[in-house]
């Protein structure tokens, strides 16, 4: 079986082409498996070719933050300049030493958020190895019966009651200040409402959680990357997408 080294070195060369426009580097696809879940992008390895070759011709910027394995799933955190600057979290699933399905969801980069912090700075490296399963049960259990059930109140058992340390571009850290913008409403609809969580992946200290829902009543993929220490969250990072009408898609796969 490929080592999660390897495939996590495949993925970073694979990210990286989008800068460097090589051509080799979709290699790692299996254009024949290839499953794509941007609704923007076209299917199969010759959509991300192409998809390369265009953004190439922009003098693109990638950076790979954070690089996490977790079973036959390789997940990164990335930073992007293409043109703009976006924040994104991308997922791949392999089988053996191909990818043969992703997904992504990326937003465009702001902050720095009331606290001084970016959207991606922070500890980059897993530790905990051992209590990968522990965390992720945690931050499972945490978005389905807080975030989706909506129940608040049991909020602070899952955070660090030393304070949240936040890097959602527009808040400040801390327990509260999540808590009164996961509560805050508009003509009585919340503003940000998760309703499925679709995928949990975790690497030790770190687990990201794939969930779909609404903000500001749009139909949005949230992205949520928890580091997790002694049973309890210590640190958010997070990317909302809008999801595009079907109408606008360039596969039929869907975003989840």
């Amino acid at each position: 079986m490929t080592s999660p080294e390897h495939r996590k070195a495949q993925i970073v060369r694979l990210l990286k082409g989008l800068e460097t426009g090589d051509p080799d580097a979709v290699a790692v696809v299996d254009e024949a498996k290839y499953i794509q879940h941007n609704p923007q992008t076209h299917e199969g390895s010759e959509g991300l070719a192409q998809l390369f070759a265009r953004l190439a011709k922009t003098n693109p910027r990638v950076n790979i933050v954070r690089i996490f394995a977790d079973g036959d799933f390789v997940f990164g955190h990335t930073e992007y300049d293409f043109s703009t600057r976006r924040i994104g979290f991308e997922v791949f699933r392999f089988e053996g030493d191909r990818a043969v399905e992703h997904w992504d969801n990326i937003q465009p980069r702001k902050g720095p958020n009331p606290a001084g912090r970016s959207m991606v700075d922070g500890p980059t490296e897993p530790t905990d190895l051992d209590k990968t399963e522990a965390n992720r049960a945690r931050a499972r259990e945490l978005v389905q019966s807080v975030l989706i059930e909506r129940r608040f109140d049991a909020l602070d058992g899952y955070l660090d009651p030393n304070g949240l340390v936040q890097h959602d571009p527009e808040l400040e850290d801390g327990n509260e200040a999540w808590r009164a913008a996961l509560e805050a409403t508009e003509a009585g609809r919340p503003l940000l409402e998760y309703q499925t969580l679709h995928r949990v992946l975790a690497e030790g200290s770190f687990v990201l959680t794939v969930s779909e829902g609404a903000r500001a009543t749009k139909h949005s993929a949230i992205y949520d990357l928890f580091r997790l220490a002694d049973g309890k969250v210590v640190e958010h990072w997070n990317t909302i997408e809008a999801v595009a009408p079907k109408s606008e898609w360039n596969n039929d796969n869907g975003k989840f």
